[in-house]
């Protein structure tokens, strides 16, 4: 699979989870944490047993489909076979897979309970549970349906459980369901990854768009993500750079499955250059090749900024990671450098000369590269007429200009200002009453992305360990 090296919560688990013995892992996003349960559980497993034999729970449908995809790359030597269940997707069509005998489900809950409710799902010979970043379970209103799920599984199971964060109701979760599990950690001055650039702009909220334009002239990403705070923001967003004339689109929780899965085929393909994002869209995405991500509104947290920049500088490839920071945000740019450890560089903001200088090499950039790819006898006649009757180094010079993207006025576009972010005193606390605030996105996992009966998370004791 190209694996060279093991990453630091690879190294520290995949022993201990051979054993068949239950863990806790403290991880973020992006360290390899698929692989760290994946390997040692299909390593287990009985490659002729009909029976389900292991169950993955994970909070979003995108992410069940990455895990599934990651397990079946893992078990494929082995022959073990991992399907992924989530709402959105026709049930019926679901149902019609299961009765291949699928080794491992990867599942959200609420879509998991549906099938456990019609029988098309049992549990009773599960040898393996992972609960896969079971902290955004629990902030999606997871917790009574995965306490639901347990119940029914095996009490002699194996559980890994993985999660960037340990609140108390996974704690509780924990000391209910698991038997003495080891805990294992990722420190923090591991948290975020060291190929990743990480710098910061300050830039007054009326500014930002034309910033964020002006960035993308002069350093020509080949793919990035923007992440946004609301999903009114993202589709501003989307709609204006389009305006911009640069290729984007938008994605949050207030898109169906269908149009999901057409924005993230066209980012993996190239055909848009620039995915605009919500946290909770952009939870669990595994896409590779992202050069670049902006943060046009910082985040919540560390843990959001963690989440977010882990998007790039993957596979041991380079990132860079710009925050956009209000002047009124500065305490709350410190308190996440405090908490990961690790300082963010200070940019000046590009002017508007930069941009075109940007555009410019861009255009350079691209008639070189028709030059390398040859196949040019067809204009060869054309050229030579021209060159007899203008200067070449003229004909060059408005070659480059016809190929520099026109630049619209700065004071044309106008997004809704968010208001800013300010650091909190206790502990950058984000939750109320079990419920997450300002998360820009409906419950994913859930059938029709809602919050659903008997779904909502009662505890009203949610302090960060």
């Amino acid at each position: 699979m190209g694996f060279e090296e093991t990453t630091p919560i690879q190294e520290k688990t995949i022993p201990y989870g051979l054993q068949g013995k239950d863990l806790i892992a403290q991880a973020q996003t992006g360290t390899g944490k698929t692989a760290a349960f994946g390997i040692p559980i299909i390593q287990r497993l009985e490659t002729d047993a009909s029976d389900i034999q292991a169950l993955v729970l994970t909070p979003t449908r995108e992410l069940a489909v990455q895990v599934a995809e990651e397990l079946n790359r893992i078990g494929q030597f082995k022959k073990i076979r991992a399907l992924p269940i989530y709402g959105g997707q026709d049930i019926g069509r679901q149902i019609k897979s299961l009765k291949k005998h699928p080794n491992i489900i990867v599942a959200t809950p609420g879509r998991l309970m549906d099938h456990m409710r019609r029988r098309t799902i049992r549990l009773q010979s599960l040898e393996a549970v992972v609960l896969d970043e079971a902290d955004e379970m629990l902030n999606m209103g997871f917790i009574e349906d995965i306490e639901n799920i347990l119940a029914e599984t095996p009490s002699e199971r194996q559980t890994l459980l993985f999660s960037a964060t340990m609140p108390i109701p996974i704690q509780r979760l924990a000391k209910k369901f698991m038997r003495d599990p080891q805990v294992f950690s990722v420190k923090a001055k591991e948290m975020t990854v060291p190929n990743i650039t990480q710098q910061y702009m300050e830039v007054q909220e009326k500014k930002k768009f034309d910033v964020l334009c002006r960035l993308f002239d002069v350093q020509s990403p080949k793919s990035a993500i923007v992440f946004g705070r609301t999903k009114r923001r993202v589709d501003e967003l989307g709609e204006a750079l389009n305006k911009r004339g640069y290729a984007a689109e938008g994605i949050h929780g207030d898109l169906n499955q269908a149009k999901r899965d057409s924005v993230l085929g066209k980012f993996r393909r190239g055909a848009i250059d620039f995915l605009i994002a919500t946290d909770v869209a952009a939870r669990g995405l595994d896409i590779s090749g992202v050069t670049h991500v902006y943060n046009f509104d910082i985040p919540q947290d560390a843990e959001g900024y963690v989440h977010r920049i882990g998007r790039t500088g993957r596979a041991g490839k380079e990132g860079l990671a710009l925050t956009f920071v209000t002047p009124r945000e500065i305490d709350h740019l410190h308190t996440i450098e405090a908490l990961t450890k690790r300082k963010m560089e200070r940019k000046p903001v590009p002017s508007i000369g930069d941009a075109i200088e940007g555009q410019q090499r861009l255009a350079v950039d691209g008639l070189l590269e028709v030059v390398q790819q040859g196949n040019l006898q067809g204009f060869k006649v054309l050229a030579e007429e021209l060159l007899g009757e203008h200067d070449s180094a003229i004909l060059v010079a408005a070659a480059l200009k016809m190929l520099t993207k026109e630049t619209i006025k700065e004071d044309a576009i106008k997004l809704t200002a968010e208001p800013p972010l300010r650091a909190k005193k206790s502990n950058n606390q984000r939750y109320s009453k079990g419920r997450p605030q300002n998360k820009g996105g409906k419950n994913w996992g859930k059938p029709g992305g809602g919050k659903g009966k008997g779904r909502s998370n009662r505890s009203s004791s949610n302090k960060w360990k």
